[in-house]
């Protein structure tokens, strides 16, 4: 069994090392290879890949590099195609996610249970950093209004953390380039009539000042990508 762990990369110089390390120290019992993705960092970030032999003698990492900058829809877009686990979790490369609750994440699908599974940020009692209000309501009101064009009871559709067997995630042509990604995936599932869980997890949001990329721009976008993607492959 080989897990991949597909991390998108963008101005990520502060934090990349430090992800791959917690990626690595995960407590899983299964292989583990790392995709990292990065969509034209300009920050420094490109000066840290060839340290990675060095810094992680042994890990299976690779890094694909996009020439131009497309978003995060296509940073996933690449490294889907490029995994070769038979399961794949998106993980974020700013520290807002915690790889050590990959066990739980994986359960579902592991015990046979599940094809896909959502880590939720607004389900369970695990801990959160406070933040934004309105950000918390717009993902709230994007969940609510994916639901109903896709009748899941989700409670976090726009997660990072999102784990596919591979046969759910391979086949899926994405489309959406930016983050458009996480309500086109989540029609595209809904669609397959695959076994879709969630699971609590923790969360440790970035403030805009901390390099926190989406906008309320982004917000208006995923809604449209919403009402598309129920209709449109």
């Amino acid at each position: 069994m080989l897990l991949s762990i597909v991390i998108p990369v963008y101005n990520e110089k502060g934090t990349l090392f430090e992800i791959v390390r917690r990626v690595l120290a995960s407590p899983i019992s299964v292989e583990r290879e790392i995709v990292l993705v990065d969509d034209c960092s300009r920050d420094g970030t490109l000066e840290l890949y060839p340290r990675i032999p060095e810094e992680f003698p042994g890990a299976n990492i690779r890094v694909v590099k996009h020439a131009v900058n497309q978003g995060k829809g296509a940073a996933l877009r690449t490294g889907f195609e490029q995994a070769n686990g038979d399961i794949i979790i998106v993980q974020d490369a700013d520290l807002e996610y915690d790889p050590n609750e990959y066990p739980k994440l994986l359960k579902p699908i592991l015990d046979g249970r599940a094809d896909v599974v959502y880590g939720s940020r607004f389900a369970g009692g695990d801990e959160h950093r406070v933040h934004y209000y309105w950000h918390y309501l717009g993902n709230r009101f994007l969940t609510t209004l994916s639901n109903m064009f896709t009748n899941l009871n989700l409670t976090d559709m726009e997660t990072c953390y999102k784990v596919f067997r591979r046969e759910v995630i391979k086949p899926i042509r994405i489309r959406s380039n930016r983050f458009g990604v996480e309500p086109e995936v989540t029609a595209k599932i809904a669609r397959g009539r695959w076994r879709v869980y969630e699971v609590g997890i923790s969360y440790y949001g970035r403030s805009y000042d901390e390099g926190k990329k989406i906008t309320w721009k982004d917000g208006v976008k995923a809604m449209f990508c919403i009402v598309y993607f129920a209709f449109v492959d």
